[in-house]
């Protein structure tokens, strides 16, 4: 959900730093759609792996342990 979040922020900051900075010099401004579901989808697949790496290595430990270690 963070990262979701994140991806979708930082998409509409994009696009709204694009459109204006093409305003300012006068030209139109085009963000293709890959562009946009490219920087949602690699945020997501970024926090997927980024919270599925500690969980796999905190599910191969007893469970006190697991809770213990920072």
């Amino acid at each position: 959900m963070l990262s979701a979040l994140g991806g979708v922020g930082g998409v509409l900051l994009g696009i709204a730093v694009t459109i204006g900075y093409a305003s300012y010099q006068g030209s139109p401004s085009v963000v293709p759609v890959w562009a946009r579901t490219g920087g949602v989808g690699s945020t997501l697949v970024i926090g997927a792996l980024a919270g599925f790496w500690p969980a796999v290595r905190a599910a191969r430990l007893p469970p006190t342990q697991a809770l213990s270690t920072t």
